[in-house]
């Protein structure tokens, strides 16, 4: 079998029955795992520079646990208390779930979408004479103010938190068979951290359509672009092109 190690760009999994592990072990894999991508917080200070005024809005728009970590992080350092009429857009059940960490249920409204921005779209069209503020990062998905433009909602995007490139310089090289990556921001990392990298005959697998673009747009070979019709996980994905690759020998 030509593939035998593999570097995730993601934290390791911490459920023993991971799809990684069970791959790992069906295929006698050795399957790495390594965040190229980091996110830091946004200071108040700079957040104050935007003049975007958090109580100005009546909803907020989350679309991942970072998202909601660090809209109740930066109320809390800007000392603003969040008024009980606010009312929560949630792109899925998990993070409508993660918001109880902040607020409690029976006093706030809490909307879900079913996992997707677009699905979200959905319920806010719904609620057309709120004003949104869409807490995101720096590298925000084009398609959540594309989405929002074309219903014409009345919302405000603000970047709460940055994704910057994890220090690698410990791995020193890549000497892996597959490199797995889940958004444009590991590949800036993969370029910043590995400027001499040859892919040769590395293959690189990319999730989601811009992760794919971006592999193309560096000037690397895209070998697995997921998901599939037929392989909707990563994990699914990869294991179809291991096993295609093995019947190449």
């Amino acid at each position: 079998m030509k593939i035998k190690t593999i570097l995730v760009s993601q934290p390791a999994p911490t459920d023993e029955k991971s799809p990684y592990h069970e791959l790992a072990k069906k295929y006698g894999l050795r399957i790495d795992f390594r965040p190229f991508i980091k996110v830091e917080s946004v200071p108040a200070q700079d957040f104050r520079q935007e003049r975007i005024n958090i109580l100005d809005h009546t909803a907020i728009v989350l679309t991942s646990r970072n998202a909601v970590d660090h809209f109740f992080r930066m109320c809390k350092e800007l000392r603003i208390t969040v008024p009980e009429s606010m009312k929560y857009f949630c792109v899925s059940e998990s993070v409508a779930y993660y918001v109880q960490k902040y607020i409690v249920y029976r006093k706030r409204k809490v909307f879900i979408g079913k996992q997707t921005f677009f699905d979200l779209m959905d319920v806010i069209k719904k609620h057309k004479d709120e004003k949104y503020l869409v807490p995101c990062s720096d590298i925000q998905k084009g398609e959540i103010p594309d989405l929002l433009d074309k219903a014409n909602v009345n919302y405000t995007n603000a970047v709460f938190y940055r994704t910057v490139a994890s220090d690698l310089s410990d791995l020193k090289d890549l000497k892996y068979d597959m490199l797995v990556f889940f958004s444009p921001g590991g590949i800036e990392s993969l370029k910043k951290n590995f400027p001499k990298f040859k892919q040769n005959g590395v293959f690189i697998a990319a999730f989601g359509p811009t992760t794919a673009k971006a592999v193309r747009d560096n000037g690397y070979r895209l070998d697995l672009e997921a998901p599939l019709p037929e392989a909707p996980s990563m994990t699914g994905a990869m294991e179809l092109f291991i096993k295609r690759e093995a019947r190449k020998k």
